[in-house]
């Protein structure tokens, strides 16, 4: 007996291709050069000790959520433009202060990457912060004007590389602790914090991720074939998050004693274990600093200006150079004020965004 043929949208193999697209999107927008150097994960989590897991744990629940609701909501207006979805859950004017916050934190986290790059670059090579953000905004502001969609592509397919060589470095970390949990304890409390305690910290982290990774979000569920599609990639993109934030805090936990307030704690627990997988995951930090300076630097410009344009190209130079100004706070610093700033105004994006499920459950 044959059965009948699915139609090729219908089908279960391009579900679970859309699916993992989408998941695969959400993972890649927040494992940034931040999160994959370790920075964010020891301030918003590993400095706050054991609770920092608990918070690690609420992290995780959250973003499953918002993953699935606002992938959803994007599935739901069909949207091209994170514009459309804003305005349609936060109303008109609620939306334009939303839509503007969104627009200036891709500015901001502009700032940080090329602060993270002068960092990196002088941790990995000895090469004076200052010049290392120098060359970095240089090269992001030519490939933004440029426009070379080739080279960012090949960049962006070092985050399963990245990714694989943090679990490595994390699982080694983990299973070689020797210290007590006592002076671990100790030696976390002495790290940066991102916030005042546990609770507000892994509540801010989840705010200002969303911001960054909202527009990625609905744009991606608007191109679903169906809301369940759009869900399930949301759930497990959100499930993926979680597992890499815990095993993150937990290896830095069990070498926090030895990585004395340095920017790059991943990087040096790499190098600890071996020089080779150092430089290797050093690399991929840098092509994910170079990717995600790049993605949001245009994003920012193409909000503004129309793309392609000399008036593009020009305010992408003055953007860049403005830029390269901010990041001389130091990455360290500006990981710990710029973050938690838009964080707490994330978190009317995070309201609406549930009021805005809730209201398309009742419809």
């Amino acid at each position: 007996m044959t059965h009948p043929r699915l139609p090729l949208k219908d089908h279960p193999m391009s579900s679970f291709k859309e699916i993992t697209k989408i998941a695969g999107a959400f993972v890649g927008v927040i494992v940034g050069a931040g999160f994959a150097s370790g920075q964010e994960i020891m301030q918003f989590f590993t400095s706050f000790g054991a609770a920092g897991l608990t918070g690690a744990l609420i992290s995780s629940a959250l973003f499953v959520f918002l993953g699935m609701a606002l992938a959803t909501l994007g599935q739901h207006q069909a949207a091209t433009s994170h514009k459309v979805v804003i305005q349609a859950i936060c109303g008109r004017v609620l939306g334009i202060f939303v839509d503007a916050m969104v627009t200036f934190f891709m500015f901001a986290i502009t700032v940080v990457m090329l602060a993270g790059a002068g960092a990196l670059l002088e941790q990995l090579a000895g090469i004076p912060h200052l010049w290392g953000s120098a060359a970095v905004t240089v090269l992001t502001v030519a490939i933004v004007c440029l426009d070379i969609r080739k080279v960012i592509g090949f960049i962006g397919s070092i985050t399963p590389l990245l990714i694989l060589m943090v679990l490595i470095v994390s699982t080694a970390a983990i299973v070689g602790r020797d210290a007590s949990l006592e002076t671990l304890e100790t030696a976390a409390a002495t790290q940066p914090r991102g916030a005042s305690n546990w609770l507000m910290a892994a509540l801010l982290y989840v705010s200002y991720n969303i911001v960054a990774g909202a527009p990625f979000l609905v744009i991606m569920g608007g191109q679903a074939m169906n809301r369940k599609t759009a869900l399930w990639g949301g759930v497990v993109g959100g499930l993926l998050l979680g597992a890499l934030m815990l095993l993150i805090t937990g290896g830095m936990l069990a070498q926090v004693d030895k990585l004395g307030g340095v920017p790059m704690p991943m990087l040096l627990m790499a190098a600890q274990l071996s020089p080779i997988l150092g430089v290797i995951i050093g690399v991929a930090i840098f092509g994910m600093i170079l990717n995600t300076a790049v993605g949001v630097l245009y994003s920012f410009s193409a909000r503004i200006l129309e793309p392609g344009t000399a008036r593009f190209r020009s305010g992408t130079i003055i953007a860049g150079f403005l830029a390269f100004l901010g990041s001389m706070a130091g990455f360290t610093q500006l990981v710990g004020t710029v973050y938690p700033f838009f964080g707490y105004l994330g978190f009317i994006l995070m309201a609406c965004t549930v009021l805005g499920w809730w209201k398309s459950l009742r419809r």
